[in-house]
């Protein structure tokens, strides 16, 4: 088992390209399924999530490598249509497999998905989504759906990211036009639309509520770089605000982080904003403030993967910020492992009181879920002495070398096997 040591008390400084979104990513890799030809995809981080959609496809009769940042996906002997229950548990978004593969074979047999445990995160948007485009489901043993998804109206209860996504690479295998209704409007489902494009495909409308599809067309292989992703970039930006000093980071859209941004600002940070790049500065000697309440929402609101880090930052600060968590039910167990390093926060169902205090301090903690781990790496960097982290398994799942990224940043942090 692997332990992260990080050793706090320096400010932050450095320049950094952030890696590729695993948000964007796995489902791009999923609608690899719906093309004829190679796919080459570039900027593709190297995470363990990635790796698990790797070997989905591989099962389903792809090539699949990854060499590097560049993944080449080549589908033409693609011929299965289930998954096994290892693979589905290994990662929570396994199920946006289901949308290509109906789509592909008319047929899809999987179990239930894994993940990080953040509460119940049901499926029932997804299965409602292919039964409006004509699919039969059964539940009885896993989940085994049937049929040649037809174009209609699919109306989604919530804005799901994740089954946004599956009505869309279901409809692009449709006979006739889909149009989704409540989409969700995340940045990542614009960038699978463009992607689905580059190889044929006509969808319309990402970054709306309203998505449309014409199904039907083939489509061809091709390449494709992925976004940057927007959670690393306010985990590391969230470190700096907890360490004090400067962080530059490019390769991501500011704009797709301008919630985070705001209420950095408002703790004190001094942030600048450019196409090129986002900055983020503070005097380690003049501390954070308390922020006025941090409510979670859907794009483009307050994003939920950033409460965590944000909430780190803001554990050592002068006065009282109320969270209000409204996508999770689990999504505050980093707070007992903040709690040990000595944050005053109080929680009650999905709201926490966070009681800035001067200073956190090291302690052993261990990460329960992938951005409860980014966000105790974040405030050990700003906590006086030595913070060992454990549960890096959850880390790995979306952040690629995250003590390498720190370090490229001048933070004291190493990997070692306990």
């Amino acid at each position: 088992m692997s332990v992260m040591y990080l050793r706090g008390g320096t400010p932050l400084e450095g320049e950094l390209s952030v890696h590729g979104a695993k948000n964007s990513v796995l489902p791009i890799l999923a609608a690899c399924l719906l093309a004829r030809g190679p796919v080459v995809l570039h900027n593709c981080p190297r995470l363990t999530d990635v790796t698990a959609a790797l070997g989905i496809l591989r099962r389903l009769g792809c090539r699949a490598e990854q060499e590097g940042h560049t993944i080449t996906v080549d589908p033409s002997g693609a011929a299965g249509c289930s998954v096994s229950e290892e693979q589905m548990r290994a990662m929570r978004s396994s199920i946006i497999f289901l949308g290509p593969l109906l789509a592909r074979m008319g047929e899809a047999h999987l179990t239930y998905p894994g993940g990080c445990e953040l509460g119940p995160r049901p499926i029932d948007l997804h299965l409602a989504a292919i039964r409006a485009m004509g699919c039969q489901v059964n539940e009885e043993l896993g989940i085994h759906c049937q049929g040649r998804p037809k174009g209609g109206e699919v109306q989604l209860g919530l804005p799901s990211v994740g089954a946004t996504e599956n009505a869309i690479l279901c409809a692009v295998g449709a006979s006739g036009s889909t149009t989704i209704a409540n989409a969700a409007r995340e940045p990542e489902i614009g960038d699978l639309q463009s992607f689905l494009n580059r190889l044929g495909a006509e969808v319309r409308g990402a970054g709306s509520s309203t998505i449309t599809v014409e199904g039907g067309r083939t489509l061809s292989g091709g390449e494709f770089t992925v976004m940057g992703d927007r959670i690393v970039a306010a985990t590391l930006l969230s470190a700096g605000a907890a360490a004090g000093g400067r962080v530059r980071l490019s390769g991501v859209d500011w704009r797709h982080l301008a919630t985070v941004l705001s209420v950095l600002h408002q703790a004190g940070c001094r942030v600048e904003s450019r196409l090129e790049y986002v900055e983020l500065e503070r005097d380690r000697d003049v501390p954070l403030k308390a922020v006025p309440t941090i409510r979670t929402a859907p794009y483009p609101g307050f994003p939920t993967d950033a409460q965590a880090p944000i909430m780190a930052a803001l554990a050592a600060s002068q006065g009282c910020t109320l969270f209000v968590e409204t996508m999770f039910d689990s999504r505050y167990r980093h707070v007992p492992e903040l709690i040990r390093m000595g944050a005053d926060i109080t929680t009650e169902g999905r709201v926490a009181l966070v009681r800035g205090t001067d200073r956190l301090r090291g302690a052993r903690v261990e990460a329960a879920d992938l951005r409860g781990g980014g966000a105790l790496a974040a405030a050990a960097l700003g906590a006086e002495g030595t913070t060992i982290l454990s549960g890096l398994n959850h880390i790995d799942r979306g952040y690629e070398g995250l003590e390498e990224m720190l370090r490229a940043l001048g933070a004291d942090v190493e990997r070692r096997e306990a």
